[in-house]
């Protein structure tokens, strides 16, 4: 009985050791997948993640010296005087820039299109040409050609001069118009962000202290005006300062407009309604709007292609009092020695941005 407990007792031993052997193998093992020959150990690889062309990633970039690329943010400060070159990727880009760059036909500015990319050349930059520089995508369907409003990309571009704290600008005073029902906006655009800019009024004088809900500053635009109303008539100005002495802005004579957003309100009439062979008679159109909106006109009359006739518009701005300010603008048809052709019906079409309007009256023989 003691020799067969003996030999029991050996055997658990024996098993023992062994199930002890067989953990320590798997240790080692499973230590050989970490550690690679020569007692290094294996980084952990992560799969790349591909970029999209989304609105996070920027297509338009900034070439720099020896072929390298800035890709640009919403905003860049750049030196005045150093040629500018900025890329977009696509084999068919449109671009935008600030538009007096257009009116002037400036010969500083070049826009080549390569197969891979489009660049936009600016030669000596200055303070004047800070502004907003955007490009986008073509998107073309046959011959007809769109803008992919999906992948716009834009920066507003300083040129920093500290002699030029303010954006150049021929126009010494500005006129601002104000609606009851949309923000007004005062120009005044700094060549640097960091520059500190207040808004003043002349008369009395005070400055219009900035917040975040009626009156706020953009660098890029100037003042907004949230919610323009009479008390922000009358002429203003702007202070910019950074280390040095303090920069005044152009003046701006900040008017309220009472009449609302529409197509014209048109009035026709004539001299005289009723008339003999051989007289003059004047038709006059006329349109009562907003100041800033400009009216075009275009006439029908019985001797139209056959007849001379003398057409001449103009506009000007009335003060309708409480400080409300509209725009009148006028077409006159002048018919000189009246024959028979002449008689019957004048139609005027007046037109502007938000629509048109027909009118008509009639002229008589005695």
């Amino acid at each position: 009985m003691k020799l067969c407990f003996v030999l029991c007792l050996a055997l658990f031993w024996v098993e023992l050791q062994h199930g002890n052997c067989q953990q320590a193998k798997r240790r080692k093992d499973s230590g050989e997948n970490r550690i690679r020959p020569g007692g290094k150990r294996g980084k952990i690889r992560h799969p790349k993640v591909k970029e999209g062309g989304g609105r996070g990633h920027s297509l338009l970039t900034q070439v720099l010296e020896k072929g390298r690329f800035l890709r640009l943010g919403q905003s860049t400060v750049l030196a005045p005087g150093n040629n500018m070159e900025l890329r977009c990727k696509g084999s068919n880009i449109g671009w935008s820039y600030p538009t007096y760059l257009d009116t002037f036909n400036d010969s500083r500015l070049s826009i080549v299109q390569s197969d891979k990319y489009s660049q936009l050349t600016l030669t000596s930059p200055s303070a004047a040409d800070t502004g907003q520089y955007s490009c986008w995508v073509v998107v073309c369907d046959g011959r007809e050609c769109e803008k992919d409003h999906e992948h716009v990309y834009s920066s507003n571009i300083y040129f920093a001069d500290k002699d030029n704290l303010f954006v150049p600008s021929d126009i010494h005073f500005e006129i601002v118009y104000l609606r009851p029902d949309k923000p007004a906006v005062v120009p005044c655009r700094v060549t640097t962000p960091q520059a500190k800019v207040s808004l003043h009024r002349e008369v009395p004088p005070e400055e219009i202290q900035a917040n975040e809900t009626l009156v706020n500053y953009d660098p890029a635009k100037g003042f907004v005006l949230q919610t323009p109303g009479l008390e922000y008539q009358g002429v203003f100005y702007c202070k910019a300062v950074t280390k040095g002495t303090p920069q005044i802005s152009t003046k701006y004579q900040l008017l309220y407009v009472e009449v609302p957003s529409s197509p014209p309100f048109v009035s026709l009439q004539a001299s005289s309604e009723l008339v003999s062979g051989g007289d003059n008679v004047n038709v006059t159109c006329s349109v009562i709007g907003e100041p800033d909106i400009d009216v075009s006109f275009t006439w029908s009359y019985p001797g139209e292609g056959q007849r001379p006739v003398h057409i001449q518009t103009t506009w000007r701005l009335v003060n309708r009092g409480r400080g409300q300010t509209t725009r009148i603008t006028q077409s006159v048809l002048s018919v000189e020695d009246m024959e028979t052709i002449d008689f019957g019906k004048y139609i005027c079409k007046a037109k502007n941005q938000r629509g048109e309007t027909l009118v008509m009256t009639s002229i008589m023989s005695k």
